[in-house]
Formats: C-alpha cells, sequence, structure tokens
C-alpha cells in the first residue's frame, strides 16, 4: 500500500496528473471516499493530463461519462453509486469499457466482482481538522501495478 498526503486541491490535481502519465488504455482505477473527498479533483487532475481540463461533469445521473482524450485514448468516468447491483452493471454493458480506455470508477466497490484482476484501489480520507488535508491510500490489486509506487510520485 502506498500513501500520498494532499495538503490542497492543487497537490490532489498533481498527483492524478502524474499518475495518468503512467498509465494506459485498459487500465482502471477505483476511487472511493465520502462526499467532498476530493475524487473530483482527483478525476479533474487525471482528465488535465490528457488535456480535457474543460470537460469534467459529474457522472452521477448518466452513470458514465465518455472523455476522448487527443491522442486517441477514451477516458470513462464512471459512478456506479447508484447502482442497485452489479447486474445494473452488466445490463449497461459496463465490463466492456475496461479494455477500450482507462476507467475511473468512483464507488467501485459496488461492482468489485466485476473488475479485472488488475486494477488500482485510491480512498481518500478528510481530516476533520484541516479543510485541505486529504490521506489517498492507494491499493494495488493483480501485478501490473506492483511496481508503480515504488518510488514516491
Amino acid at each position: 500500500m502506498y500513501n500520498f498526503i494532499s495538503k490542497s486541491e492543487k497537490d490532489t490535481i498533481n498527483f492524478a496528473k502524474n499518475l495518468a502519465s503512467k498509465l494506459q488504455k485498459g487500465d482502471i482505477i477505483i476511487l472511493t471516499g465520502e462526499l467532498g473527498s476530493g475524487k473530483t479533483k482527483f478525476t479533474q487532475g487525471f482528465l488535465e493530463f490528457f488535456g480535457l481540463e474543460n470537460e469534467i461533469s459529474s457522472p452521477t445521473f448518466t452513470i458514465v461519462n465518455e472523455y476522448n482524450a487527443q491522442n486517441n485514448i477514451n477516458i470513462y468516468h464512471f459512478d456506479v453509486y447508484r447502482l442497485s447491483d452489479i447486474d445494473e452493471f452488466y445490463a449497461i454493458g459496463g465490463e466492456e469499457y475496461f479494455e477500450n480506455g482507462i476507467c475511473i470508477i468512483e464507488w467501485g466497490e459496488i461492482i468489485k466482482d466485476a473488475l479485472p484482476k488488475d486494477y488500482i484501489h485510491i480512498t481518500f480520507e478528510k481530516n476533520t481538522d484541516d479543510e485541505n488535508f486529504r490521506k489517498l491510500k492507494l491499493e494495488t490489486f493483480g501485478n501490473k501495478f506492483n511496481n508503480l509506487f515504488l518510488n514516491e510520485m
């Protein structure tokens, strides 16, 4: 497990941009954390790396937003919080997105059984004493990302 301490929105955005630079088509990131914990800022930074800084919108009511980056990489931003179960994810063809681009999935633990063996799970934690402080706990599953966080990003 790797921990990243963010002391500002800019830290979170820069961390996400750095991570985005290391990922490729087929990679999956799960984001978990209470409302206001930094998931949207992370996604904003991730999209900024691909030149999509003005494109972000919450997929809360559409389940998935699709972004086409200039370098021909698709980015799929899911919010599966409102799904009643994993069958709904399968019904929308959710697993078909996995191999067609980079997937960022908020509340992805809901569809854990649908995920491929290799993915990154980031848990966002707020600090009640400092509104800008965030602890990002990164955990990798499978073997693909084993060395990704060896050197501090």
